[in-house]
């Protein structure tokens, strides 16, 4: 049996379950590293309302992670995705950037559905 990649990935199959939308607090965001055999994938699922929505932990200006710290993904205020090394702002829904360095940039959408309150890989 070989060993898992220690490359990053950028993207995951489709009907992993994630887990019960529930772990993640309306209006609130949290980090996912998944370990498949390719490499390890790192994202982030924003949650609104019975809504998720997905993308890679990589922002497009600089290709870091977003947040420096655990789940810190958005504004003070939850409107934005906020990337914590250079402020570059997102909109929740679809990624594309609205304010900072990443003009005409956007986030790297991560497939993700809600089925029967789980969260789940589409």
């Amino acid at each position: 049996m070989s060993e898992p990649s220690p490359e990053r990935v950028f993207a995951t199959p489709a009907g992993v379950a994630l887990g019960p939308l529930d772990q993640i607090a309306d209006g609130r965001a949290r980090a996912f590293v998944l370990q498949m055999r390719a490499g390890r994938f790192h994202g982030f699922v924003v949650r609104q309302g019975g809504q998720a929505y997905g993308y890679v932990d990589r922002c497009p200006h600089m290709g870091l992670p977003l947040a420096q710290v655990l789940d810190d993904y958005l504004t003070p205020g939850g409107d934005l995705i906020a990337c914590s090394w250079h402020s570059a702002l997102f909109a929740i829904s679809d990624g594309a950037c609205v304010g900072g360095p990443c003009a005409g940039q956007r986030l790297t959408p991560w497939p993700v559905t809600v089925e029967n309150g789980m969260l789940r890989t589409a």
